[in-house]
């Protein structure tokens, strides 16, 4: 028997290779899902490092409008997408006590409005972090159990070929035996990095999660202490306020 690549697929039977086949099937799909999610995942820390960096300038300078509009072209950075959405909050909120007064909007509280637009935005942003990884623990769950399958196409097989031949010799097994190995080794080449990177995959989500924790929870202190929901919004370009007016720093984004 040839044992190279292509000698080993000629001697498959057609069970044997459909179980080939599915197996490079899931390799290529979960490649790909690493691919996309780490291509994704470095995106949304570069983005969010420079929100950070730009929010350092604009909250001083309460220029909200201007944070709010960078935000929404950051669209694969996980703190802008949210802390734009509590930007934007304060900014509609904030319009609207302006121009009905602090005490014709009834119960409208803007810092829970805030609050419930963040909530809004992390359980977006979380759920588009964690896209296509229920995918990869499919494949890490079910590639073993295909290889395991495969090994036992080709134990049959062996069996087959020892009773076509009469023999009970290991020439007359060799071919079974070689499709059973083959397929197990195969089916454990396609689970364990889908484990590996699953579980590498999970831990960055979560740690992109706290950091969303982290910047949401310094934003709204920073509404709360230096809010001036009765001001007027500062618009892009304009200057910061007169020296002595409070400067507030921008929530930081973790490596």
């Amino acid at each position: 028997m040839d044992f190279s690549l292509a000698g080993m697929w000629k001697s498959m039977g057609l069970p044997a290779r459909m179980v080939v086949i599915a197996l490079a099937l899931e390799s290529i799909y979960s490649l790909s899902i690493m691919a996309e999610r780490l291509f994704t995942f470095w995106k949304a820390r570069e983005q969010s490092r420079l929100y950070a960096e730009k929010l350092r300038d604009l909250l001083p300078g309460h220029q909200m409008v201007e944070a709010a509009k960078i935000a929404s072209g950051m669209k694969l950075g996980h703190i802008p997408r949210v802390l734009g959405l509590g930007i934007s909050e304060y900014n509609k909120g904030r319009d609207a006590l302006n121009n009905q007064g602090p005490h014709d909007v009834g119960d409208f509280d803007l810092v829970e409005a805030i609050n419930r637009a963040i909530e809004r935005g992390t359980l977006r942003v979380t759920a588009d972090l964690r896209r296509g990884l229920g995918g990869l623990a499919t494949v890490a769950s079910t590639a073993p159990f295909i290889g395991l399958l495969g090994t036992v196409l080709g134990i049959i097989t062996a069996f087959q070929l020892m009773a076509a031949s009469g023999a009970g010799g290991l020439a007359s097994v060799s071919s079974g035996i070689a499709e059973a190995l083959i397929t197990t080794a195969f089916g454990l080449l396609v689970a364990i990095p889908a484990v590996m990177m699953f579980n590498y995959l999970t831990n960055r989500v979560e740690e992109m999660t706290v950091d969303i924790a982290d910047a949401s929870n310094e934003l709204v202190d920073f509404f709360l202490k230096e809010g001036r929901f009765d001001e007027p919004l500062t618009n892009p370009g304009t200057k910061a306020p007169a020296a002595g007016a409070p400067a507030a720093a921008a929530p930081a984004a973790k490596s």
